[in-house]
């Protein structure tokens, strides 16, 4: 029997280790990494830029474990999470989340010094501040124009922990929550991930159990993306096909529903130049979730080798290994990540996230049990 702290800790150590990962090789195509390093399976591996000069990579260091903004912006949910003690909606967005990530300083690991985590972040998620701090938007209106990516699911995973064991209501509050900083399908991610990770907080999950979830709840080209991805990669499985081919035939199906491919690069040609990128539309969907969910399916569930696939496979590869990451941590608890992993992580981040996940796991026991206690009183009332 996992308990609840450890399928918590598995989470937060997942997301930590799919990103340090996934890092030095982020942005390179699958034929690139493949090239380059004939395959990455751990987090003492060199970044792909690690020699380039300070104009190319800005002062930012990565590898030996060294997370990105996707574990950041998980511990800073996390942190609003312990500071309310409740369930959040897009007004904790443009509150006690823009406090988290734009007026307290933390640890950066890619810069070696302590810094806001706005001085780290992408454009899209530097939006939040933009919109809710400088615009002063209506909180549910902050994602209204902002690039489509998957800049809120990335982070989404600890609203399936408060959730634990309710997709509906984990999808639910991430639509609420995120709809602060991403709309179409960039926020519909962010929905169907927290809802795959309330669902495997159930024990005895099974893969097929949590990928029927995503698709019950999931919409439009999201839920398309996810079902012809999950039927590829089981066809994939049954025939052990070797990895050339998995990666084409599954981005060849990627395809249908993201209009980038291998081009993920802003370049100075581009701008001007009419095109579907991160514009919102119900008939695509971001990569990073169907992916992931289909290298949950190749490896039936085994979390290293899921995450090894999905940041092997190029392109956007930290947040490829977070959302593989998330959902099987919780499935499987802590205790299937390797020890010297968790250490280096912890180490090389200078953040201690066994401590930072029992303390996050106490508030969310704390809210499900009050959740549960609402529930027994809505029974109640059939029962007079």
């Amino acid at each position: 029997m996992i308990s609840f702290q450890d399928r918590v800790k598995g989470v937060v150590l997942a997301t930590a280790l799919g990103d340090a990962m996934g890092a030095t090789i982020e942005k390179l195509s699958y034929q690139e990494i493949k090239k380059q390093y004939g395959r990455v399976e751990s987090l003492k591996t060199k970044w792909y830029k690690a020699d380039a000069p300070f104009e190319v990579t800005q002062g930012k260091m990565r590898g030996n474990g060294i997370v990105t903004d996707d574990t950041l912006m998980t511990t800073a949910l996390m942190n609003v999470y312990m500071t309310e003690k409740r369930h959040l909606d897009a007004y904790d967005m443009g509150n006690e989340f823009v406090k988290e990530i734009a007026y307290k300083k933390t640890f950066i690991p890619e810069f070696g010094k302590e810094a806001m985590i706005m001085d780290r972040l992408f454009y899209p998620e530097k939006n939040i501040f933009i919109r809710h701090v400088l615009a002063n938007c209506e909180p549910r209106e902050g994602g209204i124009g902002n690039m489509i990516n998957c800049g809120a699911a990335m982070y989404i995973a600890p609203i399936g922990v408060v959730n634990a064991g309710n997709p509906k209501a984990a999808y639910d509050e991430a639509i609420l929550f995120a709809i602060g900083h991403q709309s179409s399908y960039g926020l519909e991610a962010a929905g169907v991930l927290a809802a795959c990770v309330a669902k495997a907080f159930e024990a005895n999950v099974t893969v097929e159990e949590i990928i029927e979830t995503a698709l019950l709840y999931a919409k439009d080209g999201t839920k398309a993306a996810i079902k012809d991805l999950t039927d590829a990669a089981k066809d994939l499985r049954d025939r052990q096909a070797e990895m050339d081919e998995v990666i084409e035939v599954l981005h060849g199906e990627m395809a249908k529903y993201s209009p980038m491919k291998d081009d993920v690069h802003r370049k100075f040609e581009k701008i001007g130049v009419p095109s579907n990128h991160y514009t919102p539309s119900r008939l695509f969907s971001i990569e990073e979730l169907p992916m992931a969910l289909a290298f949950i399916v190749l490896n039936d569930g085994d979390l290293y080798n899921s995450i090894y696939d999905g940041i092997n496979s190029g392109r956007d590869t930290d947040s490829i290994g977070v959302m593989a990451g998330v959902i099987l941590g919780a499935m499987h608890g802590v205790s299937t990540l390797k020890s010297e992993d968790i250490q280096l992580l912890e180490e090389t981040n200078k953040t201690n996230y066994t401590y930072l996940a029992e303390q996050f796991a106490e508030v969310a026991e704390m809210i499900i049990k009050e959740d549960l206690a609402l529930n027994d009183k809505r029974v109640s009332l059939f029962n007079r």
